[in-house]
């Protein structure tokens, strides 16, 4: 009887829509001074045993290598800084979980919401995926990708943050 409970409990949570999330697909729009702009595609991110998997299927984006990483806030609109309007501040500052202020890649001690370069062909499309190691689904749950206009060196020269430079495009990653 047990067996078949079982049997019965997960059938029903295949059924149930939301119920298992083997992937995470985010909506990506790009960032503007008067809210979100026009939607540039998806990131589908998904865990694996090597770390957390994404997926990107972008278009409509500046060619070349951009920096991209999970922020803090689960919001992309735009928000004052020093009397001026900047698309995208709403999503806050890197995913820092353990406050160790240091921007060191996906690969380093440093922030978790390092991701690996966003490669964006010469069409403007970006389908690599890529992977980061030190993150899992649930841990970027509730906070916002996000794609900057220039590429980024991993380090804090230059000023800000390896010269990432504007925030481009923005997503809130959410259980659907």
């Amino acid at each position: 009887m047990r067996k078949l409970f079982g049997l019965v409990m997960a059938l029903l949570l295949l059924w149930v829509p939301g119920a298992i999330a083997d992937s995470l697909t985010t909506d990506i729009n790009l960032t503007a001074a008067d809210g979100v702009g026009e939607s540039v595609g998806t990131v589908t991110l998904e865990d694996s045993e090597y770390g957390l998997l994404l997926r990107p299927d972008l278009a409509d984006l500046p060619s070349g290598v951009h920096g991209f990483h999970v922020h803090s806030n689960p919001a992309c609109g735009p928000a004052a800084k020093d009397g001026d309007v900047v698309p995208g501040l709403a999503a806050g500052g890197h995913f820092d979980p353990a406050d160790t202020g240091e921007h060191e890649g996906p690969y380093g001690d440093g922030h978790l919401g390092d991701l690996p370069p966003l490669y964006v062909g010469v069409e403007g499309e970006a389908t690599v995926p890529m992977l980061a190691p030190r993150l899992t689904m649930s841990e970027v749950v509730g906070h916002s990708l996000m794609i900057h206009a220039n590429g980024d060196n991993f380090s804090d020269q230059p000023k800000p943050l390896g010269g990432g430079g504007a925030r481009l495009a923005c997503g809130v990653v959410d259980e659907g």
